[in-house]
């Protein structure tokens, strides 16, 4: 175990990116066209990433595994981006966005890292502004802003319920920009697997043509990956089903410390499953608390009653209904984060007062809100929304309260980066949710989005050009040394491994599997027990996957099952790890909620004098434990105490 060194600044918290930016080595102009930069994702991260750097001059080779890079998921986000403008001029600032991130997380993030992210967020909103964006507005014209969870201020900007759609738009339309000066190198349907070092850097990478078949060898001086998150490794997910964490992977089989992968996200609203047949799970986005009451049955019987469907929710009177978000955190009512609401609907319906056949559901009501404000005012903040839940459950959200549970949405951990986003493989870089930089242990809703672009547009054009100013020097990296050579080879060897299998069982077989094991052992509350059962189930899966696994197709054509038995054993080996990291972790801190640590009112309990810090995971074999490094959290601003919404 070594102890890591997280190169953050000197000085007071409110100047360490200042003096940072102020100490760190530039490249000239001229030199930066000598440099050529591999980005791997075109979501908000990516995009804005390929984008911002072919702008500064460098050489840029963007790769996507969709037809297009606007089909990134960051197009699925609904409810909004954070930012400290203070339009509401309600006492936001940079330290209470600061300070709200930190807490949100259970004070499991580095504060640097926070403080910068909260520092550069009002630029994200002139930037996306003047990209064309449409964000909602007042009647006046200024912006207009709502509230998410785990905070007490409306600081969250955003276009009806597809905010991510239309900033993707924005970063999109940058990146076509450069695509058509010719500063990026555009590959869709490529899929990275596998990366290429020279003398311990990152020099390029393995890519397979997802029409042709064909792997390809790139090269360049800096490679970053902005591949978004694992979520997918429960199967049924938020996620598009795309979604993988193979970038992610093969940069920690080849060195690079994997962080916190027992931080993940479950969102308190998504529509609940229904169905064994299911592939993925519907978000309803969190801005929705901001009008919706959540509420459950107080009376069991009046649970019985509506799982049968002897009687409907509007049948129910106000004074038996619990609204139980407001009864035990009045001071933030429905509004808590999102592990608070997960771990609360959980409770309702394990004790009994679920709604839906299956007893996983809980409402979510608009009908006071109605009331109160009239139908049009709800339609302009989240018509299609309600009419993305009509459409999938049949049910008219502004006559019936929608129906939500908790789901997996979002991944917290991820590849470890240092305070210039540089992992600890020099020359690879990690941005957005693909690193575990910001969020803790428990990310506020809307700073996905924000953090994605501020990585993109305001950190990595800073701290990339303090590594390129030492390789300017560094001629085109020649594809065709040994290093390439043999990692061509091995990237096809796994290919064929897999394809060569000729087992009875089609992959979406094993991912289910995997899915039910974690969901079951490794979901919203975890103990000793089942995550030892987790890690020896996914260890016998593998021996299974290997043995039985169908691919069918061609090695060298267009194969979308390939792709996902390559997903899917690296899903089976991540997912061991995410159940070691939290059986290490022997405290509840965020939407790591281990049941041997709560309080008696059933809350998370952390332990900060064991377990205050980073979890930075080291790749030894895959039949190999991983051996664990530290990096200490120090809060030299925020004290450390027990998180309360109450």
């Amino acid at each position: 175990m070594s102890i890591l060194n997280s190169k953050i600044p000197e000085g007071s918290i409110s100047e360490k990116w200042s003096n940072h930016k102020a100490n760190i080595k530039v490249v000239s102009p001229a030199n930066k066209r000598k440099l050529e930069v591999i980005v791997i994702g075109t979501g908000l991260a990516g995009a804005s990433a390929a984008a911002s750097l072919s702008e500064l001059g460098y050489n840029v080779k963007a790769f996507c595994y969709q037809d297009s890079p606007r089909r990134a998921h960051s197009i699925a986000a609904q409810g909004g981006i954070n930012a400290a403008k203070n339009y509401q001029n309600d006492n936001d600032s940079v330290y209470r966005l600061f300070y709200d991130t930190i807490k949100g997380g259970d004070y499991r993030s580095r504060e640097a890292n926070v403080h910068r992210l909260a520092e550069v967020s009002p630029n994200i909103i002139d930037q996306c502004v003047a990209q064309g964006v449409p964000f909602a507005r007042e009647y006046g014209g200024l912006l207009s802003n709502r509230s998410f969870g785990g905070v007490l201020v409306s600081r969250t900007f955003y276009a009806r319920g597809q905010t991510g759609q239309q900033l993707l738009l924005g970063a999109y339309s940058a990146l076509n920009r450069q695509i058509a000066e010719g500063g990026v190198k555009m590959y869709t349907r490529h899929e990275m697997i596998d990366l290429v070092t020279i003398d311990g850097k990152a020099r390029g990478i393995i890519a397979r043509d997802m029409v042709t078949g064909e792997i390809k060898r790139f090269g360049a001086h800096a490679v970053v990956i902005a591949s978004g998150g694992y979520g997918n490794v429960f199967f049924l997910s938020t996620n598009a089903m795309g979604c993988n964490a193979s970038a992610s992977w093969v940069c920690y089989k080849k060195g690079a410390f994997f962080a916190n992968p027992c931080y993940v996200q479950i969102h308190p609203t998504c529509i609940p499953v229904h169905g064994s047949q299911q592939s993925k799970l519907t978000l309803m986005s969190e801005s929705l608390r901001n009008d919706g009451r959540v509420w459950a049955p107080k009376k069991a019987e009046d649970a019985e009653k509506l799982r049968k469907g002897i009687i409907g929710p509007n049948d129910i009177a106000d004074e038996d209904r619990d609204f139980y978000l407001e009864r035990r955190y009045p001071s933030y009512g429905n509004l808590v984060p999102r592990d608070v609401a997960s771990r609360a609907a959980k409770e309702r319906c394990d004790a009994g007062f679920g709604v839906n056949s299956e007893g996983k559901a809980v409402y979510l009501d608009f009908k006071y809100a109605i009331e109160r404000l009239g139908r049009h005012t709800i339609e302009k903040r989240y018509g299609n929304l309600f009419q993305m839940y009509e459409k999938i459950t049949d049910t008219d959200p502004y006559k019936e309260p929608m129906q939500i549970y908790p789901a997996i949405h979002y991944t917290m951990g991820g590849t470890w980066v240092d305070y210039n986003l540089m992992t600890t493989i020099p020359g690879l870089y990690a941005l957005g949710e693909a690193n575990f930089s910001d969020h803790g242990a428990n990310r506020l809703g809307a700073s996905a989005l924000m953090q994605g672009l501020a990585d993109g547009y305001f950190v990595l054009p800073y701290t990339i050009g303090d590594y390129l100013a030492g390789e300017i020097m560094v001629p085109k990296i020649d594809t065709n040394r040994p290093e390439f050579i043999e990692a061509e080879k091995s990237a096809t060897a796994k290919l064929e491994k897999l394809f060569n299998i000729k087992g009875k069982t089609p992959v979406d077989h094993f991912h289910k599997k995997l899915g039910h094991i974690m969901w079951e052992y490794v979901g919203m509350a975890r103990n000793a027990e089942g995550l030892t059962k987790a890690i020896q189930e996914i260890q016998e899966l593998r021996v299974e996957f290997y043995k039985d696994l169908l691919v069918p197709g061609e090695l060298k054509n267009v194969n979308p099952e390939l792709e996902k038995a390559g997903r899917v054993a690296d899903f089976i080996e991540l997912g061991e790890l995410l159940a070691r990291d939290a059986l290490n972790r022997n405290e509840s801190c965020g939407g790591h909620f281990r049941e041997e640590s709560s309080t008696e009112e059933g809350e998370a309990k952390r332990d900060d004098e064991n377990f205050a810090y980073v979890a930075a995971w080291e790749f030894k074999g895959v039949d190999a434990e991983p051996v664990l490094h530290k990096e200490e959290l120090v809060f030299e601003t925020i004290h450390l105490t027990q998180r309360s919404y109450k």
